[in-house]
């Protein structure tokens, strides 16, 4: 694919997971998460040339334009969507797949000074709410749904959902896809709240059985 194929299909993926994009001429011009990537792009390729100061410098340059640090190191699949974008943080070492959709806030961190993998992978297909912050080299599989907030410091199985502060994993379950990619995060199940439930409901059986008893 050329460069100039892969700008056309950054901007298709907008129109296909932003339902508020209009025109081509919005799309150029009011959204950062685009200009991001794009100067992503140009970041990185400097950095493959080894010239590691300039590299960053775009880099910075990004950020003080869009409010979003994408390191010139990190590595990016096809078609990744950044919607709204303000404080995402992808880190040296991170390295995401194809068809991921990220919003505000969300961090891709490191654990280490060390110089070596100390940033998250992530899958296909996935998805990170707003404020969520996934550390170390961990391993998000393809198909996760991460929730807003959610802190994510250990490996996900593939299309598995993460809630909760740290991270809870709950089983994969079907639903419905947009463009590839789940959109309702903030619909995503906590799994303490359904545990109390449970409780609650055997409570009240337990209640019931001992009141017929008590009657008979």
């Amino acid at each position: 694919m050329s460069f100039i194929q892969r700008l056309k299909e950054d901007i298709q993926t907008v129109f296909k997971e932003d339902p508020a994009a209009r025109s081509t001429l919005e799309v150029l011009f009011c959204y950062p998460g685009l200009h991001a990537l794009w100067i992503y792009y140009f970041s990185n390729f400097i950095w493959s040339k080894d010239l590691k100061t300039l590299a960053r410098f775009i880099s910075h340059l990004g950020r003080f334009l869009t409010g979003i640090e994408i390191h010139p190191g990190a590595k990016i699949g096809r078609r990744f969507f950044i919607d709204h974008g303000m404080g995402v943080v992808i880190g040296e070492t991170s390295e995401i797949g194809n068809d991921v959709l990220v919003y505000q806030g969300v961090v891709l961190g490191g654990v280490s000074q060390e110089k070596t993998k100390r940033h998250p992978t992530i899958g296909n297909k996935a998805v990170i709410g707003a404020g969520a912050t996934l550390l170390g080299p961990i391993k998000v599989g393809s198909g996760v749904r991460i929730g807003a907030g959610s802190v994510v410091i250990k490996d996900v199985p593939d299309n598995a959902t993460v809630v909760g502060v740290p991270g809870r994993v709950i089983l994969p379950q079907v639903s419905k896809r947009v463009s590839g990619v789940e959109l309702d995060h903030n619909k995503l199940p906590d799994p303490v709240i359904e545990v109390l439930h449970r409780l609650e409901q055997r409570i009240e059986n337990v209640e019931t059985k001992c009141k017929d008893q008590c009657e008979s």
